[in-house]
């Protein structure tokens, strides 16, 4: 288990990680999400004792990272796979690891095997890798001890569809084992797919958490109708609050679709479009739950 409490980072003025506070659950894969700047790769970094926090904590079963004796055979880390020595071949990477951790030398080609690198790609240099190549070999080192947790940031950037679709599988086969799974990414639909529950972060502090589905229900209920206007009305004087959509077609309001569908059938206004928003997946929940964060200024 992971238990981040009360973290905080400050940079000069800037205060990247601000009272941040959630756990990812054995047997489960936690997505963190955020937009650029929002703080994910700072808390990450404090998570593995790479960057010291100005308060709170970050412990990996119930112990600091540093404070771990062996921390490749506890927790399994990726954080840039381009950080890799380019002027080793991957797998003298593997050995490296495997030897620093005491494993058997046959963990190595096991390792290989998992990730599907050939002997003549575990030969070449890491400097003439694709990136894709270098993420397989980055979460074969992850994986190489055998660990309880693992904290991936971004490990799907630069794999194809295939690739893709092997590293969910592989990390949906290890939190089902009960691994604990920390997965940072920006290919939303990756972590709509794989994540059992999501923390959201924005301008260094948690802006939603919670179970895919708990938190998909809450992005409320789209609505349209030929005269939205007096829909909208209809719904403000049932207390709801409703937003336009960018196009102008449709209504979103934080209440349940039924709620929504009595309100409008009492008021006698036909509608065109009544969904809950959850259906318009985790892109949007995600944008309008992080409106005030972005950077391009995505409307409320």
């Amino acid at each position: 288990m992971i238990t981040i409490e009360n973290l905080t980072k400050q940079y000069g003025t800037t205060l990247a990680v601000d009272d941040v506070s959630f756990t990812a659950s054995p047997g489960r894969v936690t997505g963190f999400l955020g937009p650029n700047g929002a703080g994910k790769s700072t808390t990450l970094r404090i998570m593995v004792g790479l960057t010291r926090p100005d308060a709170g904590s970050a412990t990996i079963s119930v112990r600091r990272y540093v404070d771990l004796p062996n921390p490749g055979l506890e927790v399994g880390v990726l954080l840039d796979a381009s950080a890799q020595h380019a002027g080793r071949t991957g797998r003298e990477i593997l050995t490296l690891a495997q030897q620093f951790m005491g494993l058997p030398r046959a963990r190595v080609e096991e390792m290989l095997e998992i990730v599907s690198l050939t002997p003549t790609e575990a030969s070449r240099r890491v400097g003439e890798y694709s990136l894709g190549i270098r993420q397989r070999l980055g979460i074969a080192t992850a994986l190489i001890g055998d660990p309880e947790v693992l904290i991936l940031d971004e490990p799907a950037n630069g794999l194809d569809p295939a690739g893709i679709r092997w590293m969910r599988d592989l990390l949906r086969g290890y939190a089902d084992r009960g691994g604990t799974v920390l997965l940072s990414s920006h290919l939303l639909h990756e972590i709509e797919v794989i994540a059992d529950d999501i923390v959201m972060i924005g301008l260094g502090r948690i802006v939603s958490m919670g179970t895919k589905a708990d938190l998909l229900h809450e992005a409320g209920t789209v609505v349209g109708a030929v005269d939205l206007l007096a829909l909208e009305l209809a719904l403000t004087q049932r207390g709801l609050t409703a937003t336009t959509s960018s196009d102008g077609s449709t209504l979103h309001t934080d209440a349940a679709a039924a709620l929504v569908g009595q309100v409008t059938f009492d008021a006698g206004i036909p509608l065109t479009e009544l969904r809950a928003a959850s259906s318009a997946g985790l892109e949007d929940t995600f944008l309008q739950l992080t409106a005030g964060t972005q950077r391009e200024g995505a409307p409320a």
